[in-house]
């Protein structure tokens, strides 16, 4: 997705090109990988002579977020509250940074009772 995301679109064999140093693939595997993304609706193609062009429909942050969630799901049984415990017991989180979510929170349930 990286590849996907720091152009407008790319084709199979630019991300092929792309990852070749760190993940030498054929392009067949290029082709399939992203056929699979876009199935699962983060890219979407058009087509150009015999070629597909993709681009990216999800934001990173979006992706992210739909793969935390999916965490949350199959790790700490729908609990946001396991995994970010988890987060603080293994020192993922510091002190820090829990308090900056922390008043994060505050505000944006501040908008939210505004509202």
């Amino acid at each position: 997705m990286d590849v996907i995301w720091k152009r407008p679109s790319a084709t199979a064999e630019d991300v092929r090109e792309a990852l070749a140093s760190r993940h030498p693939m054929k392009d067949s595997t290029a082709r399939t990988v992203l056929k699979r993304l876009e199935e699962k609706g983060y890219l979407e193609h058009r087509v150009e002579g015999r070629t597909n062009i993709y681009r990216g429909l999800t934001a990173p942050q979006n992706v992210a977020v739909r793969a935390v969630r999916q965490i949350i799901d199959r790790f700490c049984g729908g609990s946001v509250e396991q995994l970010l415990v988890g987060m603080v017991n293994d020192e993922v989180l510091d002190e820090q940074e829990l308090q900056r979510l922390a008043k994060r929170i505050g505000r944006l349930k501040s908008r939210k009772e505004e509202a």
